[in-house]
């Protein structure tokens, strides 16, 4: 066995642990930005680049995915303010990226005449920061000053600066908020909702704001007013300032866990409880009329309200023992709500069906709701891209495995729709074909997934085979177009898989709930029940199946690694969580103990400890050689994680790779060229592993 000591003697990064526990050699690779722990990494890469980039795919794949990544002929999606398109927008030329607009009638023309606002390029080099856009919040209804949000290397902590969008300048003593986690939304022009985040004092455990202040123009931060406290123990207390047409509403939301929130209306200098269950999600204002989407059954009087259904009951109501509910729409069992809009007139939910995507119409007619499905391409995925409440406009993208992105503008009330803009299709379908099939999970669960095969294909279990998977968070993973998958995998002969396994909201909360804490084992059964569903079915064979999830996904695969190594010849884990000892201590990992559990707790780390990649790695155990991404800059999940991981498994004698990004936020890439990089790296690992390449290499 080839100690981890002797690989970073002979990369000379030998580092003296001064932080090791008894119990975890590998602590002091946590120190995110420690010169010891950058060296390794940077060893690591060094390792692992030069084995990745010498295959003869990397370059042209890497090549490929750039000019798709960048190319003019993508859709540019709107955002809808004051009846204008804004958009933002990176490519070769503009590597951070520009934002700009431009009006409606020019964005349906085939060459929009765009307006740069702010280019973010020249910003950068302007004032020598390493910005990466973060976003923007502009005031509305006149849209005249937005805050926007400016991350250095891509980190969720950001620059929050206010614009003024006629000037096209930053408000000199405006407001702004130094890198932090901190939140800010628009109260009027001169105030803003505040939660500063640059303390202990001023966060939760799981680094984000505890308190909502009002701050002032022309005062300091520090004179802000608090008008709500949460608890230290909780995720964190954010507010809004919610637009009905011309009414509006200030609401004030604490979350004591991911999963259940306390909402309040900010009235006349006072918070006031509404009456919404604990795990339910407000999803809009239409008409005086609060959305409520239920993850769980609300009995209120003599009526049980089941869960997955969205309701509706006026405002005020809720600050009563039982609003006035109504029904809008009840999902049946192969069906969820996958997103809730508003219009000016009508309520859009997205619905999925069997994990293919249907859009209703919802208005309000004689004191009633009444429901339109509205005419939209079937079988593919829809979601809705942004909406106006000015009118009943909206767009929404439509798209599936083998058919490219097409923007439609539609009208929620009229049910008229036209298509905008689609994208080129990236590469050659023809021949390839999308199945839908079922494996049976360790407790008889029907588990659903599509499979996506190349032209030519025969059910020979030679294919080199991509599963992917996500199982949390009620995350929905469902069919879209991927040039970059298209031509670096389908084009080059390999099939590619889409699992969904509990965990994630496919099927609605209870899908989500059934693999929640002690439960969390049934996500890692589901996908290898697809495993061995796609090798019985002769699709592929160990040999050739290889896996990919992040963050999440992450320790989906790398629990799956552990617990069947048999199964796999590629693992592709990306900005993961592994420790799940540690997870809740590290950067915003207190946040999710609603969905794995408190590791603290013996009884609830009897269960997690069972899967928990990081400690069941073993010595003794015959992994396949996976390659880790991760990224400096990720201040969600650590990249501890992925470090750690490999520094135990290169001390046990595996044999793995692993890159880390200096710098990309969680996503794991800054910007294009990155994506590029990254894309290149992790298809070439995969043709190696998976093709002919890889066969002589099974189980190593």
């Amino acid at each position: 066995m080839k100690k981890l000591s002797a690989v970073l003697l002979t990369a000379g990064l030998l580092a003296p642990v001064v932080t090791m526990a008894h119990d975890d050699p590998w602590l002091w690779l946590e120190n995110v930005e420690g010169e010891n722990a950058l060296a390794w990494a940077r060893g690591q890469n060094e390792r692992s680049l030069d084995v990745i980039q010498s295959h003869p795919l990397f370059e042209p794949i890497h090549e490929r995915a750039l000019e798709i990544l960048t190319s003019d002929e993508r859709i540019a999606y709107p955002s809808l303010m004051g009846g204008e398109i804004y958009n933002f927008w990176r490519d070769d030329e503009h590597v951070r990226g520009i934002w700009r607009k431009t009006s409606l009638e020019s964005y349906r023309g085939e060459s929009p005449g765009w307006d740069v606002i702010l280019d973010v390029d020249a910003l950068a080099e302007r004032e020598e920061r390493n910005w990466v856009w973060a976003g923007s919040n502009c005031r509305y209804p006149a849209y005249d000053r937005c805050i926007v949000g400016l991350s250095i290397g891509g980190a969720d902590a950001a620059v929050r600066r206010e614009f003024d969008l006629e000037t096209r300048e930053f408000v000199d003593d405006g407001f702004r908020l130094d890198e932090s986690k901190s939140s800010i939304t628009w109260r009027d022009r001169d105030s803003v909702f505040v939660g500063p985040a640059y303390t202990d004092e001023q966060v939760t455990d799981s680094g984000y704001p505890r308190t909502v202040r009002v701050w002032r123009r022309g005062t300091d931060l520090a004179e802000a007013e608090t008008v709500f406290e949460g608890e230290k123990g909780d995720v964190g207390v954010f507010s809004a300032r919610i637009h009905d047409g011309d009414d509006h509403y200030d609401v004030i939301t604490r979350a004591p866990t991911f999963f259940t929130r306390e909402y309040y209306l900010f009235e006349d200098g006072e918070a006031k409880r509404l009456n919404v269950p604990a795990d339910a999600e407000l999803s809009g204002v239409i008409d005086g009329q609060l959305l409520v989407d239920l993850k769980s059954d609300w009995t209120v009087g003599e009526h049980t309200f089941a869960q997955g259904a969205l309701v509706a009951a006026p405002v005020e109501s809720f600050l009563a023992d039982a609003p006035a509910l109504e029904v809008l729409i009840q999902p049946g069992a192969r069906q969820s709500i996958n997103g809730v809009s508003t219009t000016d007139g009508a309520v859009l939910v997205n619905l999925l069906d069997n994990v293919n995507g249907k859009l209703l119409s919802f208005t309000r007619e004689d004191g009633r709701w009444r429901q339109k499905e509205l005419e939209v391409p079937q079988m593919g995925t829809i979601s809705v891209v942004t909406a106006d409440d000015r009118s009943n406009r909206f767009f929404y993208n439509y798209t599936g495995f083998l058919t490219p992105s097409t923007l439609f503008e539609a009208d929620a009330v009229a049910d008229t729709h036209r298509e905008v803009r689609a994208e080129p299709a990236w590469f050659d379908a023809e021949g390839m074909e999308v199945a839908q099939h079922e494996a049976e999970s360790a407790d008889g669960t029907m588990i659903p997934y599509f499979v996506v095969t190349p032209s030519g294909y025969e059910a020979d279990g030679a294919n080199p085979t991509l599963l992917s998977a996500y199982g949390g968070f009620e995350v929905s993973r469902t069919p879209y177009y991927s040039g970059v998958t298209g031509t670096a995998w389908l084009e080059r002969g390999g099939v590619f898989v889409l699992a969904n396994i509990r965990g994630g909201g496919e099927f609605g909360p209870r899908w989500h709930q059934a693999a929640l804490k002690e439960n969390r084992q049934r996500a890692y059964d589901d996908l290898i029940a697809v495993s061995e569903d796609l090798v019985e079915r002769n699709i592929t064979s160990p040999e050739h199946l290889g896996i990919q999830g992040g963050s999440n996904g992450g320790l989906l695969v790398g629990a799956v690694m552990v617990q069947r190594p048999d199964l796999y010849n590629a693992v592709v884990c990306q900005v993961p969580l592994l420790d799940m000892k540690r997870f809740h201590k590290l950067l915003a990992g207190a946040s999710w103990m609603g969905e794995y559990g408190n590791p603290d707790d013996p009884e609830q780390w009897a269960y997690i400890s069972e899967y928990s990649p990081y400690q069941n790695v073993s010595a003794d155990g015959e992994y396949p050689k996976a390659f880790f991404t991760t990224s400096t800059r990720d201040d969600r999940v650590h990249p501890g994680h992925a470090r750690k991981m490999v520094a135990r498994m290169l001390d046990q004698g595996h044999d793995v790779l692993y890159y880390e990004n200096i710098e990309g936020g969680h996503g794991g890439a800054a910007n294009l060229k990155q994506r590029a990089f990254l894309s290149g790296l992790i298809y070439a690992y995969l043709h190696e592993r998976l093709g002919s390449a890889g066969e002589s290499n099974a189980g190593g």
